[in-house]
């Protein structure tokens, strides 16, 4: 996926609605993230696995593609992508997509309580561009696949129960999930120039077998109030799911998704924006944009999978760019966080917390090679902010 190596000219329409709920401080109609010192300074020289940190923070390699996951009998799969966490007794499991045609899938690392990797397996085998995905609060897998009339499969982070292929959920070139246990819907992103950004309504929750698929509606702007309308035929058998509601609201690539506190963030790498949806409001803003930077050069560019913490703060990694983690603060300022050397034909790819928030998990998805057979999943951890 390349990203646009310019800056757009756009005009932006009307100013970002607040920023409210416990995630987020600032003014009551704060505008989109501005470049500012970051919450752990400035980073550092590169380490030893090429990863350039702030003081007291620090990396591990704990797999590579094509080797053997240490201590197990898995070989850790190609293109590693999107990914999540999930608590596991008192350790922990990382799930981690492969985003490669035609066998994709998805594998994961078990860790225990103090860090050690106690296993590594594969949870879902034989399907196409497992991109990014979601957890769900029933704490499974959503691996979404990112081609034409893709589907999205429900997988067990533990690897015991197979796979299930969630049809209802639509065909689409899927990129990202989020579940809004609030609403009790999921929400889903599109990866093309002209995507939609959809929900699911789930017929029982935590059953995903059935249920509604609908399409974010609003006008021209950035900002606003926005509608939902039911996709008549989610299957896209006939026509495409975007474009079968009139006035259904197009992004720009969209990638990836993260819900807390009533707001599901989404980012749209075309334009290198992070969005922001109100549940509760029915709104729709801008949290972050790059060509709406002032007093100097954008951070955050080639804006693609994004996770947060309980503190508030967003982590969005770049797919180019200068290969950085961006930390975009619960007081509205947006900073690197980490930044990846010698790796510039690469994109960041699956950033997410341990449970308890200590260690940030992710993977380059080429490495230094530029090739799907060249991935990489770090570890860094530190004194990050609760």
């Amino acid at each position: 996926m390349e990203r646009r190596t310019f800056l757009r000219a756009a005009v932006i329409g009307s100013s970002a609605t607040a920023f409210s709920g416990s995630l987020w401080l600032g003014a009551a109609h704060a505008d989109p993230a501005q470049p500012g010192a970051g919450p752990y300074g400035a980073l550092g020289s590169a380490d030893a696995n090429g990863v350039r940190l702030p003081a007291g923070f620090r990396s591990r390699v704990v797999a590579r593609t094509g080797q053997k996951v240490a201590g197990t009998s898995y070989t850790w799969h190609p293109a590693p992508d999107g990914g999540a966490c999930y608590a596991d007794g008192t350790g922990w499991i990382y799930v981690s997509n492969s985003e490669v045609e035609p066998s994709g899938g998805a594998g994961a690392i078990r860790f225990s309580s103090t860090g050690a990797i106690t296993g590594a397996y594969r949870i879902l085998s034989s399907t196409r561009q497992n991109c990014a995905g979601g957890k769900t609060p029933w704490n499974t897998w959503l691996s979404c696949e990112e081609v034409d009339r893709g589907y999205v499969y429900e997988t067990d982070p533990w690897g015991v129960k197979s796979a299930v292929r969630r049809d209802a959920m639509g065909r689409f070139k899927h990129e990202a999930a989020a579940a809004d246990p609030d609403r009790k819907v999921i929400y889903l992103t599109e990866d093309v120039s002209d995507g939609c950004f959809y929900r699911f309504i789930p017929s029982t929750w935590g059953n995903l077998a059935s249920g509604r698929l609908e399409v974010l509606k609003m006008g021209s702007g950035t900002s606003g109030p926005v509608t939902w309308a039911k996709v008549p035929d989610p299957s896209g058998a006939s026509k495409s799911t975007r474009s079968q509601v009139s006035g259904a609201k197009r992004f720009d690539g969209g990638e990836g998704c993260y819900y807390a506190d009533g707001v599901c963030y989404f980012t749209t790498k075309g334009d290198n924006r992070v969005w922001r949806y109100d549940a509760a409001a029915s709104t729709l803003a801008l949290a972050y944009d790059d060509s709406l930077v002032t007093g100097g050069s954008a951070p955050l560019t080639g804006v693609d999978n994004i996770t947060g913490t309980a503190s508030g703060d967003l982590f969005v990694a770049e797919d180019g760019g200068s290969m950085d983690i961006c930390v975009i603060t619960r007081e509205n300022v947006v900073a690197p966080f980490l930044r990846l050397t010698g790796q510039s034909g690469s994109e960041i790819t699956g950033p997410a917390f341990s449970p308890d928030g200590s260690r940030l998990y992710f993977s380059s998805q080429r490495g230094t090679s530029g090739s799907s057979s060249g991935g990489i999943t770090y570890e860094v951890t530190g004194p990050f902010r609760t």
